[in-house]
């Protein structure tokens, strides 16, 4: 039996006891989302699906998360019959978020603070495979990120047990009845109390203690242009784009992706996503590379002196995914008599028409 069914009754006689009613305020997620033309979805489950829920809407960049059930056959299940085991469902949650301001990767990293990853047989006190972890994907990106996700934490040394949550693809999902949308909020005593039996908080507590704490929303910077762990990069990128990127490669003359390309648009950082270039300010050098007589944004890009041929050359980095981009040289045209030489393999290219749906909004303007 779970621990949540045996302390309901429990927890309903110390809810009169204290004397607390309190309801949370509804949330404003199907209006954002409704707004927004940017929502990713990711399915996760970690055991007890009011303390997943809880933990994911706390991380900046989550519009909404929802408690339901995923895994199982049969359709609409109830929370007696999953709760029993006997539908093949488990407790999970889908989280609506903007990745403009989180990625899928933070997701995950957040995602992986809150439960027992380790634990084959159920979560806390709750036993059952209704109670497992799971990661469901939405897509082969999806599917690459959490594997990367998944090794680097195996690999960290954070436990003394191998991470078994599994990583499936996602089939339905269906949402819970009302009373569990946001329980933490319509009953805090009651969720507070649940938590704190079952065990979790001391398990998080113990293993990441103030890691677990979620960080405000960057805006810009470091925070919102952050940069992958190594393992998420070798399974996301490209063997060129992670040679030209991590390992200062140059790619193939006019064998590459966007020394032709004519279309309106920017061009940001394969690795942290940092606006860039500008294609009103690129031009055909004839080298076979892109070329830019300027950058979108200077404060992204970090000039370094390149000695490595036997001459003095100017490198050019992006700030904050630290990429090499390519070499600077003084021999392109006016107004600024400059060209930034560039792999396209360190690119990527965001149409004038995507800007806004991509969270590049503050340069739709300059195509207009």
């Amino acid at each position: 039996m779970s621990i949540k069914q045996y302390l309901l009754p429990l927890l309903g006689f110390l809810l009169l006891v204290v004397g607390l009613s309190m309801m949370g305020n509804a949330s404003s997620g199907e209006a954002v989302m409704a707004e927004s033309n940017t929502i990713e979805i990711a399915t996760l489950a970690g055991g007890c699906f009011w303390c997943v829920e809880s933990d994911m809407e706390k991380l900046p960049g989550v519009i909404k998360a929802v408690s339901g059930y995923t895994g199982g056959k049969e359709e609409n299940p109830s929370y007696g019959q999953v709760s029993s085991g006997a539908t093949g469902h488990q407790e999970a949650v889908q989280v609506f978020f903007d990745p403009s301001r989180v990625t899928y990767a933070q997701v995950l990293d957040h995602f992986w603070k809150f439960f027992d990853p380790t634990d084959a047989g159920g979560s806390f006190g709750d036993r059952g495979a209704q109670y497992t972890s799971g990661i469901f994907y939405h897509d082969e990106n999806q599917r690459t990120i959490a594997e990367a996700s998944r090794k680097a934490l195996d690999e960290s040394g954070r436990y003394d047990k191998p991470v078994v949550t599994p990583i499936v693809r996602f089939t339905a999902f269906y949402d819970a009845e009302e009373y569990h949308q946001d329980y933490y909020q319509k009953n805090p005593v009651r969720y507070k109390t649940y938590r704190y039996f079952s065990g979790r908080d001391r398990f998080v507590e113990e293993i990441w203690g103030d890691e677990a704490k979620a960080k405000p929303a960057p805006t810009s910077g470091a925070g919102k242009y952050g940069k992958p762990d190594d393992g998420i990069l070798k399974a996301t990128l490209t063997p060129m784009q992670y040679k030209v990127t991590q390992n200062e490669g140059t790619e193939p003359p006019f064998r590459n992706e966007f020394w032709d390309n004519k279309q309106d648009g920017i061009y940001v950082d394969i690795v942290s996503g940092e606006p860039l270039f500008s294609s009103k300010d690129k031009f055909r050098s004839g080298t076979g590379w892109p070329s830019f007589t300027r950058a979108l944004t200077p404060e992204n890009i970090v000039e370094k002196a390149d000695r490595s041929l036997f001459a003095t050359r100017t490198e050019i980095r992006s700030k904050y995914g630290d990429s090499h981009l390519g070499h600077l040289f003084d021999d392109g045209p006016q107004p600024t008599g400059l060209r930034y030489c560039i792999n396209s393999a360190a690119l990527r290219f965001v149409a004038s028409e995507y800007l806004e749906k991509q969270g590049y909004g503050e340069y739709a303007e300059v195509f207009k």
